[in-house]
């Protein structure tokens, strides 16, 4: 499948796709003619990087999971569980920071509104 029918199918963007395997989460080969050429796995290669990509991973974090995939879904082996575990309670973490700003900033408006009412 060339790299353009790849796109249409997924939805992906060309240049996405590149850069996919460009951090080496997606494979290709090359034609005579220098044409990325990919396997009839990449729509679900694709599908799966996009999965991992919207729950927050980087993709140096998803190239070391590629492997992992369990059947032909989004399921990963539980060898790879800790990792996730990992991931998501550092998602808690920034979650809790990002909680704790926006209630700081949320303060400092309120206090600059009301100054400013008085003025």
């Amino acid at each position: 499948m060339k790299i353009g029918e790849l796109s249409r199918e997924t939805g992906v963007a060309v240049r996405l796709l590149r850069y996919y395997e460009d951090q080496g989460l997606l494979t290709s080969h090359r034609s005579e003619g220098g044409h990325r050429r990919f396997g009839p796995e990449a729509p679900v290669t694709v599908e799966r990087i996009r999965t991992l990509l919207a729950a927050g991973l980087p993709t140096k974090i998803i190239r070391e999971l590629m492997p992992c995939f369990a059947g032909d879904g989004t399921q990963l082996q539980a060898c790879v569980l800790d990792h996730l575990k990992t991931q998501y309670a550092e998602l808690d973490s920034r979650i809790a920071d990002l909680t704790q700003a926006r209630t700081a900033l949320g303060h400092i408006l309120e206090a600059s509104t009301r100054a400013l009412a008085d003025a």
